[in-house]
C-alpha cells in the first residue's frame, strides 16, 4: 500500500517542473516524443492540460497493403481503403486483419500528444471485444471508429452506440437474442462489466439481466452492407418489470418498431443509478492511476470525481481534465508506480527514440508490414492488440490482488529486452526496407551529449521515473561511454570529432557505445515502471 499525502482531487498547487510535466505525459500518453516534451517544457498545467485533454484528428482508414502479395478480389486497389468494401473470402479478410493492426499500431505511434489515443486502449478493454471471435475486419474497424468517437465524448451516448455495435451484436450473441429464445449474455455485460460493475451497491439481480435481455431481443445485423438493424417481429413486446434495485421499474412492451425505444428507457434506468459513476471512475483510476483504491482514496477521490461525472450528463472530457490536474494525481508516490502494458512499453520506446520510418508512399507494403512487426511484441507480451483474453478485458486491469504485476513474469520479461535490444541494435527489415532508430540523431536533439555526465543524466530522466543511483551512472559512464578511460574529455572529444569530422571509425565508435548504454538502461527493471 502506498503512503500517499492528504487525498484530493482539488487542483494541484504545487510546482509543474519537468518532473511533474513527465509523469503528466508518461501517465495520459502513449509515449513521450522528445520535441513534445521540450515543447511543454516551461509552460503552465493549464497550458498543457489543454493541449493533451482535446480529440485527434480522425485518421485515414486502414488501406489494402496486400496486393502485391495477395488478389484482393473485392477489387480494392493498393493505397485504398477497404473498410467499406465487401466481404471477400477468408484469405482478403485474413490479410485485412492484419492491415487493421498494422494501422491501429501506427496510430498510437504517430500519435498527437493528446490523450485520445490512450482512451481509445482503455475503452478497448472496457468495451472489450474479440476480432478472433467475431473475424471481420470491417467490423473490427467501425468498433474501433465507434470507440474514437466516443472516447472523450457522452459516456451514456457511447453505452448505446456500443451496443448496436454490430462486433459487440456478434461478440456477445445480441445477434442471435429473439423473444422466443432470449439470450442474456449482453444483458449481464451491460450491467455486470459495461455500466455498473460488481461492487457491493450494484444490487442488481438475475431477474434484472433476464428483463434487460427481453428489452435487447430483435438487433440484429447484416454483412452485407455491414450495419446494425431492428427487426421488431424478433423482439419481445411484453412487459418488462426490474428488481427493488431499480425501483421496481416497469419498461412497458412496444409494439413494431416503436420498441427500438425500450432500449432508451433502459439505459436511462441504468443511468439513474449513482454507481455508473462510481464504477467508471474507478475504472479510469485503475488503469491510469494506480490499482489499490483505499476507503480514503474512494471518499476524497472516487466519491467527488463521480459527483462531477454526473453534474456533466456524463461527459468524459471534463472529469478526466479535473483527475489529471488533481492534487492526488501529482502525488510523488504515484510516480513509477505501476508496471507498464506492453503497449505502453513498445510505444513509449519507438515513441522516444523514434526509428526512420520507409516512405510511406513508395512502400505501403512493407510499411505496414514493420508496423505489424511491432505490433507482435505486444503480442508476445501478453497484450494482443484487438483481442483481450475475455469480455472482461486484460487482468491486469482487474485481477486483484496482483493487477499490473501480471505483466511481468518469466516468458514476457525477457521478451521485452529482446525487444529493446534487437529495436536498438539492428532495427526491423522487410523487402529490403528498415525501421531504424538512429543513436546520434536521436542525440543530438539531447541538450550537451558532447558531457557524459550530463548525457546519461538526461537519458535518465526520460527514461526513468524512479531514478537509478549514482553510482550506476558513474560505472556506466566509465564503462561504456570512456571505455575505462579516466577522463571524461575522452568522450567529449570523440563526439565532437564524430559531428564535426566524421570518420567511418569514430561514428561507429560512438553509434555502438550509445547503443550499448541504451539497452543498458532500457533492460533495467526502472524502465518497467511507469
Amino acid at each position: 500500500m502506498k503512503a500517499f499525502g492528504p487525498i484530493s482531487h482539488e487542483k494541484f498547487a504545487g510546482t509543474f517542473d519537468d518532473e511533474a510535466l513527465k509523469h503528466l505525459m508518461r501517465r495520459a500518453l502513449l509515449g513521450i516524443k522528445l520535441d513534445d516534451f521540450k515543447k511543454f517544457s516551461g509552460q503552465n498545467l493549464d497550458q498543457v492540460i489543454n493541449t493533451i485533454f482535446k480529440e485527434s484528428t480522425t485518421p485515414a482508414p486502414p488501406v489494402n497493403h496486400y496486393e502485391n502479395t495477395v488478389k484482393d478480389t473485392t477489387g480494392v486497389p493498393l493505397g485504398q481503403t477497404w473498410v467499406n468494401s465487401t466481404y471477400g473470402d477468408g484469405t482478403i479478410n485474413s490479410r485485412r486483419r492484419q492491415s487493421l493492426k498494422s494501422w491501429w499500431l501506427q496510430q498510437m505511434h504517430f500519435q498527437a500528444p493528446t490523450i485520445h489515443e490512450k482512451m481509445n486502449l482503455f475503452w478497448h478493454n472496457h468495451f472489450a471485444t474479440e476480432v478472433n471471435v467475431y473475424d471481420d475486419a470491417r467490423m473490427g474497424y467501425m468498433y474501433l471508429s465507434t470507440i474514437r468517437k466516443f472516447a472523450l465524448g457522452n459516456f451514456k451516448n457511447f453505452v448505446k452506440a456500443i451496443t448496436l455495435e454490430p462486433a459487440m451484436l456478434n461478440y456477445l450473441n445480441g445477434n442471435q437474442n429473439t423473444k422466443t429464445a432470449p439470450d442474456e449474455n449482453y444483458a449481464r455485460e451491460l450491467q455486470e462489466l459495461f455500466t455498473l460493475g460488481k461492487g457491493p451497491n450494484s444490487k442488481y439481480t438475475e431477474e434484472d439481466v433476464k428483463a434487460a435481455a427481453k428489452v435487447l431481443t430483435g438487433y440484429r445485423y447484416t454483412r452485407e452492407p455491414l450495419k446494425s438493424y431492428f427487426q421488431a417481429d424478433r423482439h419481445d413486446s411484453t412487459d418488462k418489470t426490474f428488481s427493488s434495485f431499480y425501483g421496481n421499474r416497469v419498461i412497458k412492451g412496444h409494439p413494431g418498431d416503436f420498441a427500438e425505444n425500450e432500449l432508451d428507457e433502459l439505459i436511462n434506468m441504468i443511468f439513474e443509478k449513482e454507481e455508473v459513476s462510481l464504477y467508471i471512475i474507478r475504472r479510469l483510476y485503475l488503469f491510469f492511476f494506480y490499482y489499490d483504491i483505499t476507503p480514503e482514496i474512494e471518499a476524497n477521490f472516487i466519491n467527488p470525481l463521480a459527483k462531477i461525472f454526473r453534474d456533466s450528463k456524463f461527459e468524459i472530457l471534463p472529469v478526466l481534465k479535473v483527475m489529471f490536474s488533481s492534487k492526488h494525481f501529482f502525488d510523488t508516490e504515484l510516480r513509477g508506480s505501476i508496471i507498464k502494458s506492453p503497449i505502453e512499453h513498445l510505444i513509449g520506446t519507438t515513441k522516444l527514440l523514434e526509428p526512420n520510418w520507409p516512405i510511406y508512399e513508395s512502400f505501403i507494403n512493407e510499411y505496414y508490414l514493420l508496423a505489424n512487426d511491432l505490433a507482435t511484441v505486444s503480442d508476445r507480451g501478453q497484450q494482443v492488440l484487438g483481442d483481450p483474453p475475455s469480455v472482461a478485458g486484460w487482468p491486469a486491469y482487474y485481477q486483484a490482488p496482483v493487477y499490473h504485476e501480471i505483466w511481468i513474469n518469466a516468458s514476457t520479461f525477457p521478451e521485452r529486452t529482446k525487444f529493446t535490444d534487437n529495436y536498438i541494435s539492428k532495427g526491423y527489415k522487410r523487402n529490403n526496407q528498415s525501421l531504424l532508430f538512429d543513436p546520434i540523431s536521436f542525440t543530438k536533439k539531447l541538450k550537451d551529449p558532447s558531457d557524459p555526465v550530463k548525457l546519461i543524466d538526461e537519458l535518465t530522466f526520460l527514461l526513468f521515473q524512479i531514478p537509478i543511483s549514482s553510482k550506476l551512472k558513474t560505472k556506466l559512464k566509465t564503462d561504456i561511454l570512456l571505455a575505462g578511460q579516466a577522463s571524461d574529455y575522452y568522450w567529449t572529444e570523440l563526439w565532437n570529432e564524430a559531428l564535426q569530422k566524421p570518420t567511418n571509425n569514430n561514428i561507429s565508435m560512438v553509434t555502438s557505445r550509445l547503443k550499448s548504454l541504451l539497452s543498458y538502461f532500457l533492460a533495467l527493471p526502472e524502465y518497467q515502471l511507469s
